[in-house]
């Protein structure tokens, strides 16, 4: 989603470049694989491509941004999987019916919601832009 709003062709090396930010990074419960994967969206639209260049200021004012919409508006006031989702990704009982469960749907929903932030963020950039 968001590489297609921003203009880009898919990337499939990206997408799997993702894949370990599940279950709060790589199945700990630390922070929201959600959240890492917006924060990445920022950095492709405003970090620097080369050591010697500076970051340009809107990543960090849109990573805060996000940030904070994210912890008020699905995270409960938190960007920690375990504490969203309430799964303790040691217990191989639990993660065993994650798939399974209402869990599994929230997670997803959330998901979901973020791919919403995200895109309004980056319609309101394309609009403040013109």
């Amino acid at each position: 989603m968001a590489q297609d709003k921003l203009g880009r062709e898919p990337n499939a090396d990206l997408i799997k470049a993702m894949g370990p930010f599940g279950a709060g990074l790589a199945a700990s419960g630390e922070v929201c694989g959600n959240v890492v994967g917006a924060l990445a969206v920022f950095g492709l639209m405003f970090s620097r491509s080369r050591e010697e260049e500076k970051e340009h200021p809107l990543v960090w004012k849109y990573s805060q941004e996000f940030l904070g919409r994210f912890r008020n508006e699905i995270g409960r006031g938190s960007i920690l999987c375990r504490d969203i989702i309430g799964v303790d990704w040691k217990d191989k009982e639990l993660v065993r019916n994650f798939h399974t469960s209402e869990k599994y749907r929230e997670c997803l929903r959330i998901t979901g919601e973020t791919a919403k932030i995200v895109g309004e963020m980056l319609e309101k950039y394309q609009a403040e832009k013109k």
